[in-house]
């Protein structure tokens, strides 16, 4: 993996063009050995650390084609690598909860976070617990309370939905021994309550793998504060989803580059709210 503009947070503040900053990689990094080879999972790590001052904080971790899809086929597995993947488990590594739709629960299979004996030390280090809960957010709550997902995590599953959910498929959710968080008034989750009632439960490193509609959610409230994109070498064509749905914002979200990896033809971005 070649670390091509290892950015600072400063750097990123200052700039939005990346011109300046393209040179030697061994220069920056301080070892020419970091500049062609894998990283190593704590080396990820560390350059996927949350931010220590803040409160909390919302990361999006998504994947897209030259050509802006989201998904193959409805997966987003075809257009994804095996560095896509490290990365992928080590952002949930380092996340106290990941939040996901319950679209994207159904169609990609959830199942529990999984202990990482790789992230086990950091984790209790930080005040974590073995892996991440997953919070699905839901408006009907047409979900199958018996999978492994609910029935069998390692940190309880949360619900997240609205005080006007499905009062019957609320009793099922609570009879199955799921535990509900009210984060809106009306059917759903509001996205930035979805936030809040997370960090008041002591989850403040927050991770969302998507889908597209509810990242639009978080795009449209303006909750999210940082993008970790893939963009996979590939062409899609036809209609699949981009990683960001719902409507148009009235007014275009910044985000300022913060880091960027490549490996394969592949490239791994980290862009943080302006």
């Amino acid at each position: 993996m070649r670390r091509l503009f290892p950015v600072t947070d400063e750097t990123a503040d200052r700039t939005g063009s990346t011109a300046d900053r393209t040179g030697s990689t061994a220069d920056r990094t301080g070892s020419p050995e970091a500049a062609d080879r894998e990283w190593g999972l704590e080396e990820l790590a560390e350059a996927y650390a949350y931010p220590a001052d803040r409160d909390v904080w919302l990361r999006a971790n998504m994947v897209s084609t030259l050509d802006g899809a989201a998904q193959h086929e409805g997966r987003s597995q075809p257009i994804s690598c095996e560095t896509d993947m490290r990365i992928f488990g080590t952002l949930r590594g380092l996340a106290d909860a990941v939040v996901v739709g319950a679209e994207t629960v159904r169609l990609e299979g959830y199942r529990p976070a999984r202990a990482r004996e790789a992230f086990a030390a950091r984790r209790a280090a930080a005040g974590q617990g073995q892996a991440p809960a997953i919070a699905v957010v839901s408006a009907g709550l047409e979900l199958d309370f018996t999978l492994p997902l609910f029935t069998e995590p390692l940190v309880p599953t949360l619900l997240v939905t609205g005080a006007g959910a499905p009062p019957a498929r609320l009793r099922a959710a609570e009879k199955a021994g799921v535990e509900v968080v009210i984060a809106g008034e009306g059917a759903g989750a509001e996205p930035a309550r979805i936030v809040r009632a997370l960090a008041d439960r002591g989850l403040r490193r927050l991770l969302t793998e998507g889908g597209p509609r509810l990242l639009g959610q978080f795009v449209a409230a303006d909750a999210l504060d940082e993008l970790c994109l893939t963009l996979s070498p590939m062409l899609a064509a036809g209609a699949a989803q981009r990683i960001v749905g719902g409507p148009e914002v009235d007014v275009l979200k910044r985000f300022a580059l913060a880091s960027l990896l490549e490996d394969t033809g592949f490239l791994f971005a980290r862009y943080r709210r302006n």
